[in-house]
C-alpha cells in the first residue's frame, strides 16, 4: 500500500498497477522514480512523511525492479549505460536524502555556530538514517541471493562513500548529534559494513589492498575500498576558502585519514596532505592539533621514499617547525612528537655519527633542540615545563654524544628545573634527573668541569624534597633515588673525587634521609 500510495503521489502509475509490488509494463522505470524523489526530497515542505514513504519504498518493492536499469536486456553499450543512469540516479536520491538531514553552514569562517543553530538536526538524521539502512539492507539480501553480479555491487560501491560520510558525520559525541542521533548512524555504519562484507571501518576504506584486476576478478569486488571515493564527497569542502563553513567536514577528514594505513595512504597522499596542512596552520588550538596529529599520521604510514619526494618532507618540517613558539603545551606536545618521527625521514640519527659528531655540520636536530633548549630557560607555567621536560628526554635518547654541542644551554635548564618544584608528582623534576643522567652518560668527558656546580644543585634538591610536606612518602623517594643515582654518575666523572666531599657532609645540616641516601652513593662507589 506504501508503494501504490507513493507512486500516485509522484504521478508515475495507477494504484492498481502498484499494489502487486512486482515488474510490470505498467511500473515505471526505476530511474525515473528516483529522479521524482530527489526533486520531492529537495522540495518538499514536510520531509518526514516522504521519507518513511522511501524507507518502505526500499524495504517492500521487488530488488530486481529496484536496482536493475531497464536497458538490462539489450545490447553491451546499452546496458553499460543503463547502470551508469541507475548508478547516478541513486548517488543522487541519497545526496537528497543525506540533504534532509544537513547540518547548517557557517556564514563566515569562524568554523562554530551556537548549539541552538544544531538542534533539528538529530531529529531529522535518525529517520534519514532508517531509510538509508532499509536501502543497504534489501541491495545486500539480494546480493546475497544471487542478484545481477557486477551491477550491484557497483552501485553499492557508487553509494557507499555519501552514506560513509553521513555514518562519521552523526555517530560522533558532538552538539549536532543526540544519543538517538549516534545510535542510527552507528546502526546504519554497520549496516554499509555487511552490505558490501567489509570486515571493519579500515577494511571499507582500503579494502584489501590487491590490484585492479585481482580486485574485478574476486566475485563481487568486495576487496575494494571506498577511500577514493569519500575523498571525491569531501574534496569540494576541503579548500581552503569553504573547509571552515561546515564544523563536521573537518571531523570527518581526520577520521578518515586515521584509519587508512601503509600501503593504501601513499597513492592518495596528494590529495589527504593539503587539508591536513590546513588544520594545521590554523590559528584555533583544536583544530591546529588536529592537523598535527594527521601530519603524524602520515609520517609514520607513508614511506620515506615518498616523503622527501617534491620535498614534502621539507614541507612537513616547515610547517610544524613554526609551532614550536606557540605557548599552548598540547599543541607543543604533538607537534614535538611528530617532529621527532619526521626527522628520522630528514636525515639520520646524530647518534649514528657520534664518532664524527664535532665534524660534521650541524642538522636538523640540533635546530629543534637549540629552540627547545631556548624556550625551556624562559618557560614558567607548568603544564609547558612538564610536556618540554618530557620531550627532552626522548630527543636526548636521539643526540646520543652529539649533546655535547648544546652543553650550555642544557646545563643552565637542568639547574634551572631542579630549582622549581612541581608538586604533587614532581614531574619535571624527575625527568630532569633522567636527562641529567642520559646526559652525564654520553657526554662524560666533558662534564668533568661542570661536576662541582650539579652537585651543589643536587644537594640542594635532596634537601628541599626530604622536607617537603606536600611530596608523598613514595614521590620522595623516587626523587631522592633518581638525585643518588646522578651524583654517582657525577662521581664517575670527577674520578671519584666527589668521595671525600660527600662524607664531610655535616649532619647538622641535612636530615637522615639526605645522609642516607648520599651513604647509599659512597657505599656502591666503594664497592
Amino acid at each position: 500500500m506504501e508503494l501504490s500510495s507513493l507512486l500516485h503521489d509522484l504521478h508515475l502509475s495507477s494504484s492498481s498497477s502498484a499494489e502487486k509490488l512486482l515488474p510490470s509494463p505498467s511500473l515505471p522505470p526505476i530511474t525515473e522514480l528516483l529522479s521524482r524523489l530527489q526533486q520531492q526530497l529537495i522540495g518538499a515542505a514536510d520531509k518526514s512523511s516522504l521519507i518513511g514513504r522511501v524507507e518502505q519504498l526500499f524495504q517492500s518493492a521487488d530488488p530486481h525492479w529496484l536496482f536493475s536499469p531497464a536497458s538490462a536486456n539489450h545490447g553491451a553499450e546499452q546496458e553499460a549505460a543503463g547502470w551508469a543512469e541507475l548508478q547516478a540516479a541513486y548517488i543522487s536520491v541519497v545526496g537528497a536524502l543525506i540533504g534532509c538531514a544537513a547540518l547548517p553552514l557557517c556564514e563566515d569562517d569562524c568554523g562554530s555556530l551556537p548549539a541552538a543553530e544544531y538542534q533539528s538536526v538529530p531529529p531529522r538524521a535518525v529517520p534519514v538514517s532508517s531509510a538509508l539502512r532499509a536501502l543497504l539492507r534489501t541491495l545486500g539480501n539480494w546480493e546475497g541471493e544471487g542478484g545481477a553480479r557486477g551491477g550491484q555491487t557497483a552501485l553499492l560501491l557508487a553509494v557507499a562513500p555519501q552514506i560513509c560520510v553521513f555514518t562519521v558525520t552523526h555517530f560522533q559525541d558532538q552538539v549536532w548529534t543526540s544519543s538517538s542521533s549516534r545510535e542510527a548512524a552507528k546502526s546504519l555504519h554497520e549496516a554499509l559494513l555487511k552490505a558490501g562484507s567489509w570486515r571493519d571501518s579500515a577494511h571499507l576504506l582500503m579494502g584489501d589492498g590487491r590490484s585492479g584486476e585481482e580486485e574485478e576478478e574476486e566475485e563481487g569486488g568486495k576487496s575494494r575500498g571506498i577511500l577514493g571515493g569519500i575523498l571525491d564527497v569531501l574534496q569540494p569542502q576541503l579548500t581552503k576558502d569553504s573547509w571552515q563553513r561546515c564544523e563536521a567536514v573537518k571531523l570527518v577528514f581526520s577520521w578518515t585519514l586515521l584509519q587508512v594505513t601503509r600501503p593504501a595512504l601513499s597513492p592518495h597522499l596528494p590529495r589527504l596532505l593539503p587539508p591536513s596542512l590546513l588544520l594545521n596552520d590554523h590559528h584555533r588550538p583544536e583544530n591546529c592539533m588536529l592537523g598535527v596529529r594527521c601530519l603524524h599520521h602520515i609520517v609514520l604510514n607513508t614511506p620515506a621514499s615518498d616523503l622527501r619526494q617534491f620535498n614534502t618532507a621539507d614541507v612537513l618540517y616547515q610547517a610544524l617547525f613554526r609551532h614550536l613558539f606557540t605557548t599552548e603545551a598540547a599543541v607543543i606536545q604533538l607537534v614535538l612528537s611528530c617532529l621527532l618521527d619526521l626527522l628520522l625521514v630528514l636525515e639520520k640519527p646524530p647518534s649514528s655519527l657520534a664518532p664524527s659528531f664535532s665534524r660534521r655540520k650541524p642538522c636538523h636536530h640540533d635546530d629543534v633542540l637549540r629552540l627547545v633548549l631556548t624556550h625551556m630557560e624562559a618557560e614558567h607555567k607548568v603544564a609547558l615545563r612538564r610536556v618540554y621536560a618530557s620531550a627532552l628526554l626522548q630527543y636526548l635518547d636521539r643526540m646520543g654524544v652529539a649533546v655535547c654541542r648544546h652543553l650550555r644551554r642544557l646545563e643552565r635548564v637542568v639547574l634551572g628545573y631542579l630549582e622549581v618544584r612541581d608538586p604533587p608528582e614532581e614531574t619535571s623534576r624527575l625527568k630532569i634527573l633522567q636527562v641529567l643522567q642520559k646526559t652525564l652518560k654520553a657526554a662524560w668527558p666533558r662534564m668533568e668541569s661542570r661536576v662541582h656546580m650539579l652537585l651543589r644543585c643536587l644537594l640542594r634538591l635532596l634537601v628541599d624534597v626530604s622536607s617537603d610536606s606536600q611530596l608523598s612518602d613514595s614521590v620522595k623517594q623516587e626523587v631522592m633515588n633518581q638525585t643518588a643515582h646522578c651524583i654517582k654518575l657525577l662521581d664517575g666523572c670527577s674520578h671519584g673525587k666527589l668521595q671525600s666531599l660527600l662524607q664531610q657532609v655535616d649532619s647538622s645540616c641535612c636530615s637522615s634521609e639526605v645522609l642516607g641516601c648520599l651513604a647509599t652513593v659512597t657505599i656502591r662507589a666503594a664497592r
